[in-house]
């Protein structure tokens, strides 16, 4: 499971060969959740009030990013690493 950013201690990554819709996943302090990259919401699980905030903010500004990384994923290729919400 690559991970493709991490900030404010939230990892993102993503897996290979997953299921639709397009998704990331978010972890924060044992937190998890599965973020839907097209509609930037949560599909399953939950993170803190702010941590919440913050990477569907992330996920909206990088969402072309996103889909490349889902489709290169889907190809079993390397995934790009993609820039920290600052």
């Amino acid at each position: 499971m690559p991970e493709i950013s991490l900030f404010y201690g939230i990892r993102v990554t993503m897996y290979y060969d997953e299921h639709n819709p397009p998704h990331f996943h978010a972890e924060y302090s044992g937190n998890r959740a599965l973020v839907d990259i097209s509609n930037a919401r949560i599909i399953k699980g939950a993170l803190p009030s702010k941590q919440l905030k913050l990477i569907l903010a992330w996920c909206v500004i990088h969402q072309d990013e996103l889909m490349q990384n889902w489709e290169l994923s889907k190809d079993g290729k390397p995934l790009n690493r993609i820039n920290p919400l600052v």
